[in-house]
């Protein structure tokens, strides 16, 4: 989306100078990608203390208790297809070239 601001030039140089940046449109996007990469991790850290992890045999062997088989979980496909003969294939010998008498071919 273009859009025209207006920025504190000392900033901007500031942050080029600091990030390697090689136009401003780089520094900017750059800027709102951390500032949503900052919300995500906050996010992130708002979950902190409510999960909890069981790595126990028990958790998940009870956990495999409540998945069904693979086998199971696989379904054929509502519809049938029908497949349509193939092509008769040409015979090798119809599709090669021959070389002219007296030249030889490349692949000697």
């Amino acid at each position: 989306m273009r859009t025209n601001i207006v920025i504190d030039d000392k900033l901007m140089a500031d942050v080029m100078a600091s990030g390697d940046f090689k136009t401003k449109r780089e520094a900017v996007e750059e800027g709102l990608r951390l500032l949503k990469r900052k919300k995500a991790y906050a996010a992130l850290l708002a979950a902190r203390g409510t999960l909890f992890w069981d790595d126990s045999d028990e958790a998940w062997a009870k956990a495999r208790e409540g998945r069904e088989p693979l086998e199971a979980a696989v379904q054929e496909p509502a519809a049938s297809y029908s497949v349509k003969p193939a092509a008769k294939a040409k015979s090798p010998r119809a599709t090669e070239t021959r070389a002219k008498p007296g030249k030889r071919s490349k692949a000697s």
